[in-house]
């Protein structure tokens, strides 16, 4: 994520532009046409599939927001703006495409996929750092430090069960086609959650 306006656009500029290059693929798959050189995922699913994701989603966030009341930090959040929402939303499709599109080894055992998942979802939360650690505004790398505190540690493990949930809509039963939908309504979904959680507790100043 970022705090710069414009690069909060061009994020989601470029998102749209990368969805709708998807949605290309997936009209092909329907038009019983499919590209063989198509995004992973770019396939159909059924509303049962997009309401599963969606609900799991939700029901995460609630638990991060619990947990946090339940430890005490729930004062302990960044201040964002309503601008930010877009880079918010635009994660929910380039990380889903990134992640659970490319980033997994499926068609090789299921053993390989459940490996790969957690592999990779530790990957996704370990890249956000900003929860980890400490970076001087000035960016000097030499005084990076580690920080881990109960706030934290709760984010990097919702984090984790997040990006686990995504792939289980991906490979789930009842998501037959593999479809990277339900991955994008998820991601969105908990996205919007967090934002509406924190405009609830007052921390959403501003327009930009």
């Amino acid at each position: 994520m970022t705090d710069s306006p414009l690069l909060s656009v061009a994020l989601f500029i470029g998102a749209l532009i990368l969805l709708k290059l998807w949605r290309d693929d997936l009209l092909q798959w329907k038009a019983g046409r499919p590209n063989p050189k198509a995004f992973p995922g770019a396939t159909g699913t059924t509303a049962t599939a997009l309401g599963i994701a969606a609900a799991g989603a939700i029901l995460l966030v609630g638990t991060e927001t619990a947990g946090e009341y339940a430890i005490g930090v729930s004062a302990e959040q960044s201040t964002i703006t309503v601008l930010f929402l877009l880079p918010m939303l635009g994660a929910g499709i380039l990380e889903e495409i990134l992640f659970r599109g490319y980033l997994v080894v499926f068609n090789r055992g299921r053993i390989r996929l459940v490996l790969s998942c957690l592999f990779f979802s530790a990957l996704f939360t370990l890249l956000h750092y900003q929860y980890y650690l400490e970076i001087p505004e000035d960016g000097g790398l030499g005084t990076i430090s580690l920080h881990l505190d109960p706030k934290s540690l709760w984010t990097l493990l919702l984090l984790f069960l997040n990006s686990l949930w995504f792939y289980t809509v991906r490979f789930a039963p009842w998501n037959r086609n593999l479809s990277l939908l339900p991955c994008f309504v998820a991601h969105i979904v908990s996205n919007l959650t967090v934002f509406v959680v924190k405009a609830a507790q007052g921390h959403v100043h501003g327009w930009f």
